[in-house]
């Protein structure tokens, strides 16, 4: 997937980078050498002592850590200034603990300054050592921002070995440019105890939504003190093509309300006002220049069809606008003007959709953001909030223009037929949706509205990949011949990242380890690639290749696989039950149709029965059959839905055990003149 620059700065908790999402940073912080640290025996606060003397239940062996403690203290005070005290400790109980957990990574910007930070390892002897904030390694957030005044503090544990306690706590102060936060208490590991203090000033309210968790009030609240307390939160066990963490993980959103009208426009209380708001914040920013206008003139020139003038456009700005992002302040949600974008001829998700969005109405067409997050299902319907990580666009389709390549396709009551449409993903064509934004919430930013719509899950047919091959097995068991793939869709985009990611040099190698997957003993004699970069144009793969002893001997017979390359099957549902749904990622039709010419000589003697398996989310079906000496196999796999809640897992599991049965299940052949 292209990456994406998170376009809207989450509330300060989330973007306080902890040690359980940044786990590359924390084992690079590990690496770094000691500046200074002090080491006393009575410098740890009673908080870290008190987690470091608790008594712990029995957990999993494969446990590597727990969570002791996750506390957050937040103060609003009336002017709109907040400050968040953060508190975690940690028992590291394996020694991989350590890449993960061996040190506190903060980050903070122009608008987020850091007042205190400490940390503490407390060893399974007792000894107590500190380390101060002067103690901090400081870098930059990222690496493909061109330029960003997000920065980071990284201040490793000392001994942070296996028995030992960590902990660490830091002051925030910032004035944020919308009222929400984020409570995030579970994750990878299992936590003791989860506290969340809140403080308002006299006058203020609030609202919260609790995600993935049992819904519940304040424990304790003392008149605009409140407080959140749970306990014993399990760990989330990652597994194989789950939704993101992010999606599971239990957390609680808030909202502040400010008294003062003038503070209260920071606080959206529906979808709507956050569109308002949105559509407040981009007014200027779609001003077609003179530069711009001669562009669009020179793209479209020639071309009266409205559908192949938007393709003109939308190529253009996928391809030619190179992706950099600067962001300092409001720029972490306010897109540059279209004039610098297209000056710079660069810019992030939300500048790219704006000078996209400034181009097509120059051809007469409207178009709208649609701000939404690249993980299908953390949005969530029923709480307004600003947790979006990108920005595409939703154009408006004229009256009376239909193309059946148009498959993105929504009626609005209000704004009309939009096409939902996404600047950044240079291999997604117009018509398609990047396989994370389908099925997925997404605001659409009418003029001073908003609108939180459901974009489209393509079907089926629209994401395929055919597969036919012609081969010839010799006597011996050996097997060549040629392979024709065609893609579109999914399938296409896919494919096409992977071979434009690598130098021509390095193309034979993906392909190569593609087959090396299914076989053994192969050399792969020629490959070609067509329609590699006209992606409205379906992509071609044709290769020639052969496979010594593919066939095994045994006596006077010879045992061959009739599925040569391809897999549909899955151990997504082997092993030990699971806890969370499948994503399948994306509805697809694939065919294989493989012809292999028996050598001479030789008879059939057994089949594989056909196979017909189905299931609520997906159908296969295969069958071989020998007709002129040629063995025909022929199957069909579609995917018909995205998410298979936990519920339906187990009609899942029958299907893809069928789907295993027949790609393991071979052809016997018998020399008829032994």
């Amino acid at each position: 997937m292209t990456t994406l620059r998170s376009f809207f700065k989450l509330p300060r908790p989330q973007r306080i980078i902890s040690m359980i999402g940044l786990a590359v940073a924390v084992a690079a912080a590990c690496a770094l050498p000691w500046v200074h640290s002090n080491v006393h025996a009575d410098n740890a606060p009673d908080w870290i002592r008190a987690a470091a003397q608790e008594k712990l239940p029995e957990y999993p062996k494969e446990t590597v850590a727990v969570e002791l403690l996750n506390e957050n203290q937040t103060m609003v005070k009336d002017n709109g200034d907040i400050e968040t005290r953060t508190r975690r400790a940690y028992k590291l109980l394996r020694p991989e603990a350590r890449e993960k957990y061996g040190a506190v990574v903060v980050n903070f910007d122009n608008e987020t300054k850091l007042s205190f930070l400490k940390a503490w390892t407390v060893t399974p002897s007792g000894q107590e050592i500190e380390v101060k904030e002067k103690d901090a390694l400081e870098s930059g957030n990222t690496s493909y921002d061109l330029y960003s005044d997000e920065h980071i503090k990284y201040l490793k544990f000392p001994e942070a070995n296996v028995g030992s306690v960590v902990g660490f706590e830091y002051v925030q102060k910032h004035r944020p440019f919308l009222f929400e936060d984020i409570w995030s208490f579970q994750s990878e590991i299992p936590v003791r105890k989860a506290r969340f203090t809140l403080q308002l000033p006299p006058g203020w309210e609030f609202t919260n939504h609790w995600a993935n968790y049992d819904q519940q009030g304040p424990q304790s609240a003392s008149g605009n003190l409140y407080a959140w307390e749970v306990h014993d939160i399990p760990a989330i066990e990652i597994e194989p093509e789950m939704p993101t963490i992010y999606t599971v993980a239990g957390r609680m959103d808030i909202k502040y309300f400010p008294r003062d009208p003038k503070l209260r426009a920071k606080t959206n209380g529906t979808w709507n006002d956050l569109g308002a708001w949105y559509s407040g914040l981009t007014a200027d920013s779609r001003v077609a220049t003179p530069a711009i206008k001669q562009k669009v003139a020179e793209l479209t020139a020639g071309i009266s069809d409205p559908v192949a003038k938007i393709r003109a456009l939308t190529s253009y700005l996928q391809r030619q606008i190179r992706y950099v992002a600067i962001e300092i302040g409001i720029g972490g949600y306010q897109p540059h003007p279209a004039a610098a974008v297209f000056t710079h001829q660069y810019g992030d998700c939300k500048d790219k959709a704006t000078l996209l969005s400034t181009m097509l109405r120059e051809i007469g067409i409207d178009s709208y953001y649609v701000l939404i997050n690249t993980d299908r299902g953390e949005v969530l319907p029923g709480f307004p909030s600003t947790r979006f990580d990108h920005v595409i666009l939703a154009i408006r389709l004229p009256a009376g223009v239909t193309n059946p390549l148009l498959y993105a396709v929504t009626d609005e009551p209000k704004l009309g037929r939009l096409l939902f449409f996404d600047p950044t993903n240079e291999y997604v064509p117009l018509g398609y949706l990047p396989r994370y934004l389908q099925d997925n919430f997404g605001l659409v930013v009418g003029p001073d509205s908003g609108t939180l719509m459901s974009l489209p899950t393509l079907p089926p047919s629209t994401n395929r990949l055919m597969r036919t091959a012609e081969m010839n097995l010799s006597s011996s068991g050996d097997l060549a011949g040629e392979v024709k793939e065609v893609r579109w869709g999914g399938p296409a985009a896919d494919s096409r990242e992977a071979y434009l990611g690598v130098s021509p040099s390095g193309q034979q190698k993906v392909l190569e380890n593609f087959l090396g997957t299914f076989l053994s003993n192969f050399s792969l004699k020629k490959a070609s690639l067509g329609n590699l970069q006209k992606y409205d144009e379906s992509m071609t793969l044709d290769y020639n290749f052969s496979v010594e002893k593919y066939a095994k001997s045994a006596g006077n017979l010879l045992i061959l696989r009739p599925r040569v390359v391809g897999a549909k099957g899955s151990t997504l549902l082997s092993g030990k039950p699971r806890k969370y749904p499948i994503d399948l990622q994306e509805t697809t039709r694939q065919d294989d149709v493989f012809d292999i010419t028996l050598p001479a000589g030789f008879v059939v003697d057994e089949l594989p029965q056909p196979v017909h398996a189905e299931c609520e989310y997906a159908s296969y079906q295969s069958e071989v059959q020998v007709k002129d000496n040629v063995l025909h196999y022929k199957r069909t796999y579609v995917i018909k839905d995205l998410l298979v809640p936990t519920q339906k897992l187990d009609q899942v599991r029958d299907f893809y055990r069928q789907i295993a049965v027949d790609e393991k299940s071979s052809a016997v052949l018998r020399r008829s003149n032994p």
